[in-house]
């Protein structure tokens, strides 16, 4: 383990801070939530916490106790903003004050990506006229933003991290038939108002660079450019979703729901929100209008009778019969909450709902890791489980689909074993 130490600013929903100092942040994080045993006692009442900021390393314990107590002197705005103590082995990477994290960069990069699609749709969609999607081989629609959001995060993504391959979900084929071309300059349009540098080939290059396939060795970005392309063109929720997979496990997610209606401070309506999740660092959520980050937590339900159920509303997407026979098992009294894409995890993430379905179809289907890989790690990071409808872990080291598993689950966690308990026995598992 190394012997460099690191300073950390914790910070809750209600406002308060914490100053810390750790080998490791990202897992002393985690020991302040909860979830690992040997957090402090102070810390309890102010759950759930997120990262602001950290500084080091610190060459030894005894400075870092220095700058700790440096940083405890300031009380407020003062101790957010303040820059770090000095004693430093060597100046912080660049990348903010959370770069001293694991996948601080990767993080960093991800959610700027992600807003930046999630702003386009937004203006796309206000804009959206009759006629400009395409028809893709499963006749769900291709918008304008589709492809822009594909292209702009493509973009973005490469030049921040060259060597890392994306699987992406769409291809410029269809803009490169000449009966497209008016589609084309609409998709090029779009993502020049957020990247001018790009010309036509440019952007049909940045989209097609999503042919990687993924597998369990490696480093992968995995995109849904628009989940839930059905509630963009009915004006309902979409997700822009992005997860990072390692060696085929997700390790980071980033959700754009431009739909998604958070609360300002202020008790104001905000128009979008996004989630991010890093493995070991806790979820947090934010409005695409504004920078400030809050951590979440799914809610406290215990008793499967309380719970709220989400689901999808294409009835295509899941056994919505089959759900109803879950929720009557399970004594829910809540209807349930139909809607498009990943914004059901958040939903769940967030406490809106304590269990999403997504029950099989028909036994042949696969789902695909693009559906859930940003999804998956939102909600676990937020004190969530996910599993398929066999209880097993999602499996994203297998390519493009997750084809050791059937179904989805998720839950706000103490439900989980008894809402898969009432799955199996409406599938005859």
């Amino acid at each position: 383990m190394s012997s460099e130490w690191y300073l950390y600013l914790l910070g809750s929903a209600g406002g308060r801070t914490y100053v810390g100092i750790a080998l490791d942040p990202a897992r002393r994080l985690a020991e302040h939530n909860g979830e690992r045993p040997g957090g402090a006692r102070s810390t309890r009442a102010g759950r759930p916490w997120t990262l602001l900021r950290v500084h080091g390393p610190y060459p030894d314990r005894a400075a870092a106790s220095r700058a700790e107590h440096q940083l405890k002197a300031l009380r407020g705005p003062a101790r957010r903003a303040a820059p770090a103590p000095p004693g430093l082995v060597r100046p912080a990477a660049p990348g903010g004050p959370m770069s001293a994290l694991p996948l601080a960069a990767e993080r960093a990069a991800a959610l700027d990506a992600v807003l930046a699609a999630s702003r386009v749709c937004q203006e796309v969609q206000r804009r959206l006229v009759a006629g400009g999607a395409l028809a893709k081989g499963d006749k769900s629609p291709v918008t304008v933003a589709d492809f822009a959001a594909q292209a702009i995060v493509s973009h973005l993504l490469f030049r921040a991290f060259p060597d890392v391959p994306l699987v992406g979900e769409e291809d410029a084929g269809a803009l490169r038939q000449p009966e497209n071309a008016g589609l084309k300059a609409q998709v090029v349009a779009a993502v020049q108002s957020v990247l001018p540098e790009l010309d036509d080939a440019g952007v049909l290059a940045a989209i097609d660079r999503g042919v990687a396939e993924g597998g369990p060795a490696g480093r992968c970005w995995v995109l849904d450019p628009i989940d839930g392309t059905k509630g963009f063109l009915r004006q309902e929720q979409y997700a822009v979703a992005l997860g990072l997979l390692e060696d085929g496990a997700v390790v980071l997610g980033a959700l754009g729901c431009p739909a998604l209606s958070p609360t300002a401070p202020d008790g104001a309506p905000a128009e979008g929100c996004a989630f991010i999740a890093v493995r070991g660092q806790g979820a947090a959520m934010r409005r695409l209008d504004h920078p400030a980050e809050a951590p979440i937590r799914v809610d406290g339900v215990t008793d499967p009778a309380a719970a709220r159920l989400c689901e999808s509303v294409e009835s295509g997407h899941t056994d919505q019969s089959g759900s109803a026979r879950v929720a009557a098992a399970l004594g829910l009294s809540a209807a349930p909450v139909r809607m498009d894409s990943q914004a059901k995890y958040a939903a769940v993430a967030r406490g809106d709902a304590s269990i999403y379905l997504r029950l099989p179809t028909r036994a042949d289907y696969v789902e695909r890791i693009w559906d859930h890989a940003a999804g998956a790690i939102v909600i676990e990071e937020a004190g969530g489980t996910v599993t398929d409808v066999d209880g097993l872990p999602l499996d994203f080291s297998r390519g493009r689909g997750l084809s050791g598993n059937r179904g989805v689950i998720a839950t706000s966690g103490p439900v989980h074993a008894a809402v898969l308990a009432a799955v199996r026995g409406v599938l005859g598992g």
